[in-house]
């Protein structure tokens, strides 16, 4: 039987293995000076969307009431423009593919769980 002060001692020798390694990685990240290593990675944590923005604005023009209907007629090439770039630069950021990772991984698991 296991004993429960031994137990208890190597989960906080695990939670203190856990937050220096934790420690070291920040402080490493902290040694990145480079413009634009640290514009890169603010990039991934939040991704700008500029099919998303572009749609808006076209569908914003496409509902402008005019007589001279230019605002339409520029409005629905910028919807066709904001979902092309929707597919081609996607708002992707460094937390979403974090989950895609994990569901990847669950999904592994689980199939080993079934073959063994």
């Amino acid at each position: 039987m296991i004993d429960p002060l031994k137990e208890r001692l190597d989960k906080l020798r695990k939670f203190s293995d856990s937050a220096k390694r934790r420690a070291n990685l920040y402080s490493e990240v902290t040694n990145i000076d480079d413009k634009s290593t640290a514009s890169s990675l603010g990039v991934l944590q939040r991704a700008p969307a500029p099919g998303k923005k572009l749609q808006k604005i076209g569908f914003i023009m496409l509902w402008i009431p005019e007589p001279t209907m230019v605002t339409a007629v520029v409005g629905a090439p910028m919807i066709l423009a904001g979902r092309y770039m929707d597919k081609k630069y996607n708002g992707t950021t460094i937390h979403d593919i974090g989950h895609q990772t994990k569901d990847a991984i669950s999904t592994i698991a689980d199939f080993k769980n079934s073959v063994f």
